[in-house]
């Protein structure tokens, strides 16, 4: 490519900032040349981390922010007050055309209403979902919401189904995505009453692949290519996903050193072991972009460390080729 991937990286936002998001954005540029990344925040700070490193110093600056959004305020007013934080110089950047996207580990409350706010929506678009990966026994689905619009209407989720399935599509590769709804069971007449007429409608949508309803238990299987919920429910989902893969990780390992017999195993079994845990690790995946929104915004975990935040950086490559905000916009006007 002769044009650069331009991502703006918060280097303010998170647990181990500036640490790990300067860390991550040297990772990237490094094992990608075209991408261009953005540091937003304390420019002494993040100039003291990259003495650090050696990278392409030609694809790399360092945006000054003297603010810093924090976890516990409150986010609209965070948003609106905070002008000259890392966060809200970054989604600028993004709504004014200087970048292509914004990676931030901060605050979600704050990344979900600056997105909606300063990015702002694709026209058509009712509401915009955050919309992780989640590993599963086929290799993975998409969360569709998670976390963005606790009280969601029906025709909200059927627009998160079309964007899923737009996204799924042209940025995953896949060609008929499968959706689901998630239920507590599944038959048509199951659920609740937003469940019910949601099942509805999207049995009456067109251009999608929908298989009806998905229990829990189902999801992790890999039931279906996209998972369609309400936030409140799918970010239950999420972090029960999160909570129980490190537990089992956890037991697992504690098992393999209980005996000398199980270490003798552990060692043979390593390699094997090692590929099928890495696939249940989250941030390989990178985060969850905030879909539907006229530029691209994603969310990694607070905590995350620097290989889910570059490969949050590098997921934006394919997203930002593939216009899927034009490509939204022009599903909706039909």
């Amino acid at each position: 490519m002769s044009e650069k991937i331009r991502v703006v990286l918060d280097a303010m936002g998170g647990d181990f900032a500036p640490a790990e998001p300067v860390k991550a954005a040297v990772e990237a540029l490094n094992e990608n040349t075209e991408l261009f990344i953005y540091l937003t925040g304390k420019e002494d700070q993040i100039n003291q981390e990259l003495q650090k490193y050696t990278y392409p110093k030609d694809r790399l600056e360092v945006v000054h922010a003297s603010e810093i959004i924090e976890t516990g305020e409150a986010p609209a007013k965070a948003i609106q007050t905070k002008k000259d934080s890392s966060l809200v110089k970054g989604l600028k950047m993004v709504r004014e055309g200087k970048a292509d996207a914004i990676v931030s580990a901060g605050s979600t409350g704050a990344v979900l209403v600056g997105g909606q706010v300063i990015v702002r929506k694709v026209p058509g678009v009712e509401r915009a979902p955050l919309a992780p990966l989640i590993p599963t026994e086929k290799g993975f689905s998409l969360l569709i919401d998670c976390g963005a619009n606790v009280d969601a209407r029906s025709s909200h989720l059927v627009q998160f189904a079309i964007i899923g399935t737009i996204y799924m599509k042209h940025v995953i590769g896949i060609e008929n995505p499968t959706v689901g709804l998630v239920n507590i069971g599944a038959e048509e007449e199951k659920g609740n009453a937003l469940a019910k007429e949601t099942y509805q409608l999207l049995k009456e949508t067109e251009g999608i692949n929908f298989i009806g309803n998905v229990e829990a238990r189902d999801i992790p299987a890999g039931a279906a290519d996209i998972v369609v919920t309400e936030a409140f429910t799918g970010n239950v989902i999420l972090k029960l996903y999160e909570g129980l893969a490190g537990t089992l990780i956890k037991k697992v390992k504690e098992g393999l050193m209980s005996t000398l017999r199980s270490k003798i195993g552990g060692i043979l079994i390593k390699p094997a072991l090692k590929n099928t845990l890495k696939s249940f690790d989250s941030s390989t995946y990178g985060g969850a972009p905030l879909l539907g929104l006229r530029g691209l915004v994603v969310k990694t975990h607070g905590s995350a460390k620097s290989v889910e935040i570059k490969n949050s950086i590098i997921q934006c490559i394919k997203f930002t080729e593939q216009d899927l905000p034009g490509m939204i916009s022009e599903h909706l006007k039909k």
